[in-house]
Protein backbone atom coordinates (compact mmCIF):
# COMPACT_ATOMS: atom_id res chain seq x y z
CA UNK A 1 0.00 0.00 0.00
CA UNK A 2 1.38 3.21 -0.60
CA UNK A 3 1.72 6.51 1.49
CA UNK A 4 -1.29 7.97 -0.46
CA UNK A 5 -3.27 5.11 -0.61
CA UNK A 6 -2.53 4.36 3.27
CA UNK A 7 -3.83 8.01 3.82
CA UNK A 8 -6.71 7.62 1.47
CA UNK A 9 -7.92 5.15 3.62
CA UNK A 10 -7.30 6.20 6.89
CA UNK A 11 -9.31 9.52 6.26
CA UNK A 12 -12.39 7.14 5.12
CA UNK A 13 -11.85 5.62 8.25
CA UNK A 14 -11.91 8.46 10.09
CA UNK A 15 -15.15 9.72 8.37
CA UNK A 16 -16.85 6.32 9.15
CA UNK A 17 -15.42 6.95 12.93
CA UNK A 18 -16.54 10.41 12.98
CA UNK A 19 -19.83 9.72 11.37
CA UNK A 20 -21.11 7.03 13.96
CA UNK A 21 -23.38 7.95 16.37
CA UNK A 22 -22.22 5.22 18.69
CA UNK A 23 -18.52 6.66 18.99
CA UNK A 24 -19.89 10.05 21.08
CA UNK A 25 -21.59 9.73 23.84
CA UNK A 26 -22.92 13.85 23.52
CA UNK A 27 -23.91 14.03 20.19
CA UNK A 28 -20.85 16.31 18.91
CA UNK A 29 -20.01 13.43 16.38
CA UNK A 30 -22.56 14.30 13.70
CA UNK A 31 -21.78 17.73 13.97
CA UNK A 32 -18.45 16.71 13.74
CA UNK A 33 -19.38 14.86 10.65
CA UNK A 34 -20.78 17.47 9.20
CA UNK A 35 -18.05 19.91 9.48
CA UNK A 36 -15.26 17.59 8.10
CA UNK A 37 -17.80 17.01 5.07
CA UNK A 38 -17.57 20.81 4.38
CA UNK A 39 -13.91 21.22 4.90
CA UNK A 40 -13.13 17.93 2.48
CA UNK A 41 -15.70 19.46 -0.33
CA UNK A 42 -14.13 22.96 -0.18
CA UNK A 43 -10.69 20.43 -0.95
CA UNK A 44 -11.98 18.56 -3.23
CA UNK A 45 -14.48 20.25 -5.01
CA UNK A 46 -16.56 17.49 -7.40
CA UNK A 47 -18.26 19.92 -9.59
CA UNK A 48 -16.62 20.06 -13.45
CA UNK A 49 -15.80 23.75 -13.27
CA UNK A 50 -13.03 22.74 -10.86
CA UNK A 51 -11.24 21.06 -13.50
CA UNK A 52 -11.41 24.29 -15.78
CA UNK A 53 -8.29 26.71 -14.98
CA UNK A 54 -8.60 29.33 -17.51
CA UNK A 55 -6.23 31.97 -18.60
CA UNK A 56 -6.34 34.91 -16.38
CA UNK A 57 -5.00 37.25 -19.17
CA UNK A 58 -8.57 37.59 -20.79
CA UNK A 59 -10.67 38.14 -17.57
CA UNK A 60 -12.22 41.93 -17.33
CA UNK A 61 -10.14 45.05 -16.22
CA UNK A 62 -11.68 47.20 -13.05
CA UNK A 63 -10.21 50.05 -14.75
CA UNK A 64 -11.50 52.45 -15.62
CA UNK A 65 -14.04 52.48 -12.57
CA UNK A 66 -16.18 54.60 -13.71
CA UNK A 67 -16.75 52.42 -17.19
CA UNK A 68 -16.45 49.36 -15.37
CA UNK A 69 -20.55 48.92 -14.55
CA UNK A 70 -21.49 49.25 -18.36
CA UNK A 71 -18.99 47.57 -19.92
CA UNK A 72 -19.75 44.01 -17.30
CA UNK A 73 -23.74 44.78 -18.20
CA UNK A 74 -22.93 45.03 -22.10
CA UNK A 75 -20.87 42.14 -22.56
CA UNK A 76 -23.58 40.30 -21.05
CA UNK A 77 -26.63 41.94 -23.50
CA UNK A 78 -24.40 41.15 -26.27
CA UNK A 79 -22.63 37.92 -26.10
CA UNK A 80 -25.68 35.98 -26.36
CA UNK A 81 -26.10 32.27 -24.37
CA UNK A 82 -23.52 30.26 -22.50
CA UNK A 83 -20.94 33.13 -22.08
CA UNK A 84 -19.16 33.42 -19.15
CA UNK A 85 -18.13 36.97 -17.70
CA UNK A 86 -14.51 36.36 -15.93
CA UNK A 87 -13.48 38.02 -13.28
CA UNK A 88 -9.99 38.69 -12.11
CA UNK A 89 -8.07 37.00 -9.54
CA UNK A 90 -7.31 39.74 -6.31
CA UNK A 91 -9.43 42.24 -7.74
CA UNK A 92 -11.99 44.89 -6.41
CA UNK A 93 -15.00 45.85 -9.11
CA UNK A 94 -16.86 49.14 -7.78
CA UNK A 95 -20.04 49.16 -9.53
CA UNK A 96 -22.60 51.59 -8.98
CA UNK A 97 -25.83 49.28 -10.86
CA UNK A 98 -26.77 45.61 -10.80
CA UNK A 99 -24.79 43.10 -13.45
CA UNK A 100 -27.67 41.51 -14.94
CA UNK A 101 -27.53 38.27 -16.69
CA UNK A 102 -29.13 38.73 -19.74
CA UNK A 103 -29.39 35.19 -21.52
CA UNK A 104 -29.69 31.33 -20.68
CA UNK A 105 -26.64 29.52 -19.26
CA UNK A 106 -24.40 32.87 -18.88
CA UNK A 107 -22.00 32.84 -16.13
CA UNK A 108 -20.12 35.66 -13.89
CA UNK A 109 -17.50 33.99 -12.25
CA UNK A 110 -13.87 34.16 -10.83
CA UNK A 111 -11.01 33.34 -13.70
CA UNK A 112 -10.23 29.77 -11.92
CA UNK A 113 -12.91 28.96 -9.74
CA UNK A 114 -10.79 30.05 -6.47
CA UNK A 115 -13.06 29.36 -3.07
CA UNK A 116 -11.01 31.73 -1.02
CA UNK A 117 -9.90 35.60 -0.67
CA UNK A 118 -8.31 35.34 -4.15
CA UNK A 119 -12.16 35.22 -5.62
CA UNK A 120 -13.11 39.03 -7.13
CA UNK A 121 -14.97 41.59 -4.98
CA UNK A 122 -18.01 43.39 -6.63
CA UNK A 123 -18.18 46.34 -4.22
CA UNK A 124 -21.94 47.71 -4.75
CA UNK A 125 -21.33 51.37 -4.62
CA UNK A 126 -23.78 53.28 -6.03
CA UNK A 127 -25.85 56.50 -4.63
CA UNK A 128 -28.04 56.40 -1.70
CA UNK A 129 -30.24 59.00 -0.65
CA UNK A 130 -33.19 59.03 1.42
CA UNK A 131 -33.18 55.48 1.88
CA UNK A 132 -33.20 54.81 -1.21
CA UNK A 133 -30.29 53.65 -3.88
CA UNK A 134 -27.87 50.85 -5.18
CA UNK A 135 -28.22 47.61 -2.99
CA UNK A 136 -27.94 44.94 -5.75
CA UNK A 137 -24.76 43.59 -6.98
CA UNK A 138 -25.91 40.59 -9.36
CA UNK A 139 -29.47 40.22 -10.63
CA UNK A 140 -30.22 37.29 -12.28
CA UNK A 141 -34.02 37.23 -12.15
CA UNK A 142 -34.68 38.21 -16.10
CA UNK A 143 -37.19 35.64 -17.95
CA UNK A 144 -34.26 34.56 -20.22
CA UNK A 145 -31.98 33.70 -17.55
CA UNK A 146 -32.68 29.92 -16.74
CA UNK A 147 -29.58 28.02 -16.23
CA UNK A 148 -27.62 30.87 -15.22
CA UNK A 149 -24.27 30.22 -12.98
CA UNK A 150 -23.00 32.71 -10.39
CA UNK A 151 -19.65 31.18 -9.38
CA UNK A 152 -16.83 31.55 -7.33
CA UNK A 153 -17.30 35.40 -6.20
CA UNK A 154 -17.23 37.89 -3.49
CA UNK A 155 -20.01 40.50 -3.24
CA UNK A 156 -19.05 43.12 -0.36
CA UNK A 157 -22.53 45.50 -0.18
CA UNK A 158 -20.99 48.31 2.16
CA UNK A 159 -23.56 48.70 4.53
CA UNK A 160 -20.90 49.55 7.19
CA UNK A 161 -23.76 49.54 10.16
CA UNK A 162 -25.70 52.50 8.66
CA UNK A 163 -29.37 51.93 8.71
CA UNK A 164 -30.76 49.60 5.97
CA UNK A 165 -31.97 51.06 2.58
CA UNK A 166 -34.53 50.23 0.60
CA UNK A 167 -34.12 47.48 -2.84
CA UNK A 168 -33.53 44.42 -3.40
CA UNK A 169 -30.80 41.86 -1.76
CA UNK A 170 -27.21 41.57 -2.35
CA UNK A 171 -27.95 38.81 -4.79
CA UNK A 172 -31.04 38.69 -6.69
CA UNK A 173 -31.59 35.62 -8.23
CA UNK A 174 -34.52 33.10 -9.36
CA UNK A 175 -37.56 34.82 -11.35
CA UNK A 176 -39.58 33.18 -13.85
CA UNK A 177 -36.64 30.73 -14.61
CA UNK A 178 -35.24 26.78 -13.89
CA UNK A 179 -32.01 25.41 -12.90
CA UNK A 180 -29.86 28.17 -11.73
CA UNK A 181 -26.92 27.47 -9.91
CA UNK A 182 -25.03 29.62 -6.91
CA UNK A 183 -22.24 28.24 -5.45
CA UNK A 184 -18.65 29.32 -3.86
CA UNK A 185 -19.90 32.67 -3.23
CA UNK A 186 -19.42 34.79 -0.32
CA UNK A 187 -21.78 37.27 0.24
CA UNK A 188 -22.12 40.04 3.17
CA UNK A 189 -22.73 43.21 4.63
CA UNK A 190 -25.94 43.99 2.28
CA UNK A 191 -27.41 47.54 2.19
CA UNK A 192 -31.19 46.42 2.04
CA UNK A 193 -33.11 43.14 3.56
CA UNK A 194 -30.71 39.85 2.74
CA UNK A 195 -27.81 38.51 1.19
CA UNK A 196 -28.85 36.69 -1.05
CA UNK A 197 -32.69 36.45 -2.42
CA UNK A 198 -34.08 33.71 -4.97
CA UNK A 199 -37.05 35.39 -5.72
CA UNK A 200 -40.27 33.11 -6.76
CA UNK A 201 -40.99 34.97 -10.34
CA UNK A 202 -44.65 34.85 -10.24
CA UNK A 203 -44.45 30.74 -8.65
CA UNK A 204 -42.63 29.88 -11.59
CA UNK A 205 -39.21 29.53 -10.50
CA UNK A 206 -37.64 26.23 -9.93
CA UNK A 207 -34.80 24.04 -9.70
CA UNK A 208 -32.62 26.45 -8.64
CA UNK A 209 -29.30 25.04 -6.33
CA UNK A 210 -27.40 27.24 -3.56
CA UNK A 211 -24.57 25.24 -2.36
CA UNK A 212 -21.32 25.28 -0.78
CA UNK A 213 -21.82 29.49 -0.11
CA UNK A 214 -20.41 31.92 3.07
CA UNK A 215 -22.85 34.37 3.76
CA UNK A 216 -22.47 37.19 6.17
CA UNK A 217 -22.68 39.26 8.42
CA UNK A 218 -26.23 40.52 7.61
CA UNK A 219 -27.77 42.98 8.64
CA UNK A 220 -27.23 44.68 12.83
CA UNK A 221 -29.56 43.38 15.21
CA UNK A 222 -31.04 46.87 16.37
CA UNK A 223 -35.04 46.94 15.82
CA UNK A 224 -36.13 46.81 12.26
CA UNK A 225 -32.05 46.94 10.86
CA UNK A 226 -32.08 43.33 9.97
CA UNK A 227 -31.19 41.33 7.05
CA UNK A 228 -31.87 37.57 5.86
CA UNK A 229 -28.76 35.30 4.87
CA UNK A 230 -30.78 33.46 2.40
CA UNK A 231 -34.02 34.17 1.50
CA UNK A 232 -35.29 31.22 -0.80
CA UNK A 233 -39.00 31.59 -2.35
CA UNK A 234 -38.56 29.30 -5.29
CA UNK A 235 -40.36 25.85 -5.58
CA UNK A 236 -38.15 22.64 -5.55
CA UNK A 237 -34.64 24.42 -4.24
CA UNK A 238 -31.66 22.84 -3.37
CA UNK A 239 -29.86 24.98 -0.33
CA UNK A 240 -26.96 23.14 1.04
CA UNK A 241 -23.73 22.94 2.47
CA UNK A 242 -23.84 26.87 3.00
CA UNK A 243 -21.95 28.21 5.66
CA UNK A 244 -23.91 31.58 7.38
CA UNK A 245 -22.38 33.61 9.91
CA UNK A 246 -24.07 36.25 12.12
CA UNK A 247 -27.65 36.83 10.12
CA UNK A 248 -29.83 39.03 11.91
CA UNK A 249 -32.95 38.35 10.77
CA UNK A 250 -33.58 34.94 9.40
CA UNK A 251 -30.96 32.40 8.50
CA UNK A 252 -32.23 30.62 5.84
CA UNK A 253 -35.93 32.07 5.60
CA UNK A 254 -38.24 29.72 3.25
CA UNK A 255 -40.88 31.43 1.93
CA UNK A 256 -42.94 28.35 1.43
CA UNK A 257 -40.67 26.85 -1.65
CA UNK A 258 -42.41 23.65 -1.69
CA UNK A 259 -40.24 21.15 -2.80
CA UNK A 260 -37.21 22.65 -1.71
CA UNK A 261 -34.64 21.02 0.18
CA UNK A 262 -32.30 22.38 3.01
CA UNK A 263 -29.58 20.23 4.63
CA UNK A 264 -25.83 20.31 6.15
CA UNK A 265 -25.89 24.48 6.40
CA UNK A 266 -24.38 26.04 9.30
CA UNK A 267 -26.37 29.39 10.64
CA UNK A 268 -24.40 30.68 14.10
CA UNK A 269 -23.67 33.92 15.44
CA UNK A 270 -21.36 35.92 16.82
CA UNK A 271 -21.62 39.76 17.80
CA UNK A 272 -25.43 39.73 16.99
CA UNK A 273 -28.45 38.09 18.37
CA UNK A 274 -30.85 36.66 15.30
CA UNK A 275 -34.00 36.40 14.95
CA UNK A 276 -34.35 32.98 13.75
CA UNK A 277 -32.19 30.25 12.46
CA UNK A 278 -34.56 28.39 9.83
CA UNK A 279 -37.61 30.46 9.42
CA UNK A 280 -41.23 28.48 7.80
CA UNK A 281 -43.47 30.89 8.57
CA UNK A 282 -44.29 33.08 5.73
CA UNK A 283 -47.88 33.05 4.15
CA UNK A 284 -46.39 34.82 1.40
CA UNK A 285 -46.25 34.40 -1.84
CA UNK A 286 -47.54 30.50 -1.26
CA UNK A 287 -50.20 30.70 1.06
CA UNK A 288 -48.37 28.54 3.50
CA UNK A 289 -47.25 25.93 0.93
CA UNK A 290 -44.19 23.92 2.69
CA UNK A 291 -45.77 20.46 1.05
CA UNK A 292 -42.47 18.52 0.45
CA UNK A 293 -39.57 21.30 1.69
CA UNK A 294 -37.43 19.35 3.87
CA UNK A 295 -35.50 20.96 6.57
CA UNK A 296 -32.96 18.13 7.49
CA UNK A 297 -28.67 18.04 8.98
CA UNK A 298 -28.46 21.70 9.66
CA UNK A 299 -26.84 23.20 12.84
CA UNK A 300 -27.64 26.28 14.49
CA UNK A 301 -25.33 27.58 17.01
CA UNK A 302 -26.81 30.39 19.49
CA UNK A 303 -24.30 32.48 21.82
CA UNK A 304 -21.85 31.14 24.14
CA UNK A 305 -20.10 32.83 27.29
CA UNK A 306 -17.46 35.25 26.30
CA UNK A 307 -15.44 35.26 29.46
CA UNK A 308 -13.30 32.83 31.21
CA UNK A 309 -14.41 29.75 31.47
CA UNK A 310 -13.67 28.37 35.61
CA UNK A 311 -13.45 24.77 36.83
CA UNK A 312 -16.30 25.29 38.68
CA UNK A 313 -18.88 26.41 36.16
CA UNK A 314 -20.76 25.37 33.22
CA UNK A 315 -22.07 29.35 32.60
CA UNK A 316 -21.04 32.53 31.87
CA UNK A 317 -21.85 36.01 30.51
CA UNK A 318 -22.04 37.11 26.96
CA UNK A 319 -20.28 40.42 26.05
CA UNK A 320 -22.99 41.33 23.34
CA UNK A 321 -25.91 39.18 25.30
CA UNK A 322 -25.91 37.29 21.98
CA UNK A 323 -28.94 34.68 21.21
CA UNK A 324 -30.70 32.95 18.53
CA UNK A 325 -33.99 33.84 19.49
CA UNK A 326 -35.69 30.95 18.01
CA UNK A 327 -33.74 28.35 16.12
CA UNK A 328 -36.27 26.78 13.68
CA UNK A 329 -40.13 28.72 13.47
CA UNK A 330 -42.61 26.77 12.55
CA UNK A 331 -46.13 28.43 11.46
CA UNK A 332 -46.59 32.65 11.20
CA UNK A 333 -47.91 33.32 14.39
CA UNK A 334 -44.49 32.46 15.67
CA UNK A 335 -43.31 35.44 14.19
CA UNK A 336 -46.59 37.76 13.11
CA UNK A 337 -48.62 37.42 15.81
CA UNK A 338 -52.31 37.52 14.89
CA UNK A 339 -51.53 39.43 11.51
CA UNK A 340 -52.40 36.78 9.39
CA UNK A 341 -55.67 35.37 11.59
CA UNK A 342 -56.07 31.36 10.22
CA UNK A 343 -53.41 31.10 7.69
CA UNK A 344 -50.81 28.04 8.55
CA UNK A 345 -47.97 26.61 7.38
CA UNK A 346 -48.48 23.14 6.09
CA UNK A 347 -47.16 19.95 5.09
CA UNK A 348 -43.60 20.46 5.66
CA UNK A 349 -40.42 18.14 7.38
CA UNK A 350 -38.17 18.84 9.54
CA UNK A 351 -35.74 16.10 10.54
CA UNK A 352 -32.72 16.04 12.50
CA UNK A 353 -30.99 19.05 12.68
CA UNK A 354 -29.13 20.05 15.52
CA UNK A 355 -28.80 22.91 17.94
CA UNK A 356 -25.82 23.98 20.90
CA UNK A 357 -24.93 27.71 22.52
CA UNK A 358 -27.87 29.88 23.57
CA UNK A 359 -31.14 30.46 22.06
CA UNK A 360 -34.48 31.61 23.26
CA UNK A 361 -36.00 28.36 21.54
CA UNK A 362 -35.04 25.70 19.79
CA UNK A 363 -38.19 24.38 17.58
CA UNK A 364 -41.11 26.38 18.16
CA UNK A 365 -44.33 25.21 16.25
CA UNK A 366 -47.60 27.34 15.99
CA UNK A 367 -50.01 27.92 13.32
CA UNK A 368 -49.46 24.35 11.14
CA UNK A 369 -51.15 21.59 9.71
CA UNK A 370 -49.77 18.07 8.76
CA UNK A 371 -45.71 19.03 9.87
CA UNK A 372 -43.10 16.65 10.38
CA UNK A 373 -40.82 17.31 13.23
CA UNK A 374 -38.55 14.09 14.29
CA UNK A 375 -34.86 13.72 15.36
CA UNK A 376 -33.98 17.21 16.48
CA UNK A 377 -31.17 17.27 18.90
CA UNK A 378 -29.39 19.27 21.60
CA UNK A 379 -25.53 18.36 21.15
CA UNK A 380 -22.57 20.45 23.58
CA UNK A 381 -23.70 22.84 25.96
CA UNK A 382 -27.11 24.97 25.52
CA UNK A 383 -28.98 27.48 27.49
CA UNK A 384 -32.53 28.71 26.94
CA UNK A 385 -33.14 32.09 28.01
CA UNK A 386 -35.37 35.19 27.34
CA UNK A 387 -38.05 37.10 28.49
CA UNK A 388 -41.03 39.21 27.60
CA UNK A 389 -39.61 42.33 25.60
CA UNK A 390 -41.53 46.06 25.10
CA UNK A 391 -42.57 44.85 21.71
CA UNK A 392 -44.48 41.76 22.73
CA UNK A 393 -48.24 42.05 22.64
CA UNK A 394 -49.51 43.17 25.94
CA UNK A 395 -52.78 40.55 26.35
CA UNK A 396 -50.53 37.21 25.14
CA UNK A 397 -48.52 34.67 27.62
CA UNK A 398 -44.90 34.29 26.42
CA UNK A 399 -43.73 30.82 26.99
CA UNK A 400 -40.63 30.32 29.39
CA UNK A 401 -37.75 29.46 27.16
CA UNK A 402 -37.13 26.21 25.97
CA UNK A 403 -35.59 23.89 23.64
CA UNK A 404 -38.85 22.40 21.88
CA UNK A 405 -42.22 24.01 22.33
CA UNK A 406 -45.69 23.65 20.95
CA UNK A 407 -49.19 25.25 20.31
CA UNK A 408 -51.38 22.48 19.94
CA UNK A 409 -54.35 24.67 20.16
CA UNK A 410 -53.46 26.02 17.30
CA UNK A 411 -51.50 23.07 15.37
CA UNK A 412 -53.49 20.18 13.47
CA UNK A 413 -52.17 16.84 12.53
CA UNK A 414 -48.45 17.06 13.62
CA UNK A 415 -46.09 14.07 13.60
CA UNK A 416 -43.73 15.62 16.36
CA UNK A 417 -40.59 13.98 18.42
CA UNK A 418 -42.08 12.73 22.01
CA UNK A 419 -39.86 15.86 23.49
CA UNK A 420 -42.06 18.47 22.78
CA UNK A 421 -43.43 21.13 25.51
CA UNK A 422 -47.34 22.29 25.02
CA UNK A 423 -47.59 26.10 25.82
CA UNK A 424 -50.73 27.58 26.45
CA UNK A 425 -53.48 29.04 24.18
CA UNK A 426 -52.33 32.68 23.90
CA UNK A 427 -49.19 31.85 23.63
CA UNK A 428 -46.63 31.66 20.59
CA UNK A 429 -48.14 35.54 19.68
CA UNK A 430 -45.02 36.83 17.76
CA UNK A 431 -42.10 35.25 19.93
CA UNK A 432 -39.04 37.24 18.08
CA UNK A 433 -40.53 39.94 20.56
CA UNK A 434 -38.10 38.16 23.93
CA UNK A 435 -35.42 39.70 25.09
CA UNK A 436 -32.10 37.98 26.47
CA UNK A 437 -30.94 39.17 29.52
CA UNK A 438 -29.02 41.89 29.88
CA UNK A 439 -25.46 40.09 31.24
CA UNK A 440 -25.28 37.47 34.04
CA UNK A 441 -24.02 33.89 33.88
CA UNK A 442 -26.43 32.65 31.25
CA UNK A 443 -24.37 31.33 28.53
CA UNK A 444 -22.77 27.94 28.08
CA UNK A 445 -19.47 27.34 27.95
CA UNK A 446 -18.31 26.51 24.38
CA UNK A 447 -17.31 26.86 20.98
CA UNK A 448 -17.42 30.44 20.49
CA UNK A 449 -15.32 31.58 17.33
CA UNK A 450 -13.09 34.55 17.48
CA UNK A 451 -15.39 37.88 16.54
CA UNK A 452 -16.25 37.94 13.25
CA UNK A 453 -14.39 34.71 12.32
CA UNK A 454 -16.14 33.18 9.15
CA UNK A 455 -15.19 29.21 11.24
CA UNK A 456 -18.24 27.98 12.61
CA UNK A 457 -18.04 27.33 16.36
CA UNK A 458 -17.57 24.06 17.50
CA UNK A 459 -19.74 22.62 20.45
CA UNK A 460 -17.36 22.10 23.32
CA UNK A 461 -18.84 18.95 25.60
CA UNK A 462 -19.13 19.57 29.61
CA UNK A 463 -16.17 19.28 31.71
CA UNK A 464 -15.48 15.69 32.71
CA UNK A 465 -16.00 17.11 36.34
CA UNK A 466 -19.65 18.53 35.01
CA UNK A 467 -20.98 15.66 32.70
CA UNK A 468 -23.98 13.46 33.65
CA UNK A 469 -23.29 10.93 35.40
CA UNK A 470 -19.77 11.46 35.35
CA UNK A 471 -19.11 8.19 33.85
CA UNK A 472 -16.35 7.15 31.74
CA UNK A 473 -15.35 9.63 28.96
CA UNK A 474 -16.53 12.22 27.43
CA UNK A 475 -17.74 12.56 24.06
CA UNK A 476 -14.98 14.92 23.22
CA UNK A 477 -12.47 12.44 25.14
CA UNK A 478 -13.59 9.53 22.94
CA UNK A 479 -13.43 11.69 19.72
CA UNK A 480 -10.02 12.87 20.69
CA UNK A 481 -8.66 9.22 20.88
CA UNK A 482 -10.81 7.87 17.83
CA UNK A 483 -8.94 10.60 15.51
CA UNK A 484 -5.68 10.00 17.21
CA UNK A 485 -5.81 6.42 16.72
CA UNK A 486 -6.76 7.17 13.06
CA UNK A 487 -3.64 9.49 12.45
CA UNK A 488 -1.45 7.21 14.46
CA UNK A 489 -2.61 4.83 11.67
CA UNK A 490 -1.98 6.82 8.88
CA UNK A 491 1.47 7.23 10.66
CA UNK A 492 2.64 3.51 11.56
CA UNK A 493 1.10 2.61 7.68
CA UNK A 494 3.79 5.33 5.87
CA UNK A 495 6.67 4.61 8.35
CA UNK A 496 6.34 0.44 7.74
CA UNK A 497 5.84 1.19 4.17
CA UNK A 498 9.25 3.15 3.79
CA UNK A 499 10.48 0.38 5.64
CA UNK A 500 9.73 -2.69 3.57
CA UNK A 501 10.46 -0.87 0.85
CA UNK A 502 14.31 -0.21 2.05
CA UNK A 503 14.18 -3.86 3.08
CA UNK A 504 13.42 -4.95 -0.32
CA UNK A 505 16.00 -2.83 -2.33
CA UNK A 506 18.86 -3.76 0.31
CA UNK A 507 18.00 -7.61 -0.24
CA UNK A 508 17.79 -7.08 -3.87
CA UNK A 509 20.93 -5.12 -3.83
CA UNK A 510 22.36 -8.23 -1.76
CA UNK A 511 21.37 -10.58 -4.11
CA UNK A 512 22.56 -8.74 -7.22
CA UNK A 513 26.05 -8.50 -5.63
CA UNK A 514 26.42 -12.56 -5.39
CA UNK A 515 25.35 -12.83 -8.22
CA UNK A 516 22.07 -14.66 -7.00
CA UNK A 517 18.51 -15.57 -9.33
CA UNK A 518 16.37 -16.03 -5.69
CA UNK A 519 16.15 -12.20 -5.20
CA UNK A 520 12.45 -10.52 -5.16
CA UNK A 521 12.87 -6.70 -7.37
CA UNK A 522 9.90 -4.35 -6.14
CA UNK A 523 8.44 -2.55 -9.06
CA UNK A 524 7.68 0.88 -9.17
Amino acid sequence: MSPFHSIVFALFALKAVVGSSSAFSDGSATLMKHNTHRRVGELFQDSSASLDIRDDSDCISPDPQNTVTDRMNIALNTSGPGYILKLCQNTQYFIVEPIKFAAPNQEISTVGYPTGDERAVLVVNGPVADGQGHTTAIDGTCSNCSYVKLRNIQVNGTRGGASPTGGGANIEMGGPTSGQIIEYVRSHDPRSWSCLHIAEGGLLCNNVTVQNNDIGPCGTDAFQEWADGISVSCASAVVRNNLINNPTDGGVVLFGAPGTLVENNTIWVVNNTCLGGINMVDVDPWGGNYTGTVVQHNIITGGFATDSDSAYETKGSNVDDVIVKIGIAIGPRAWFGDRYGDNVSFSGTVLNNQFTGAFGYGIAVTSSRNFTVQGNTLVGNTSFLGSRGPNCTSDSIVPTPAPLIVDSANVSSPSLQSDFQTIQDQSGLGLTCILPPDGGDFWPYGGNPAPNSMDPPVPVPEPAAHAKGNNGLSGGAKAGIAIGVILGVVALSIVVWFIRNWALRRAALKTEKSGGQTGYVQSY
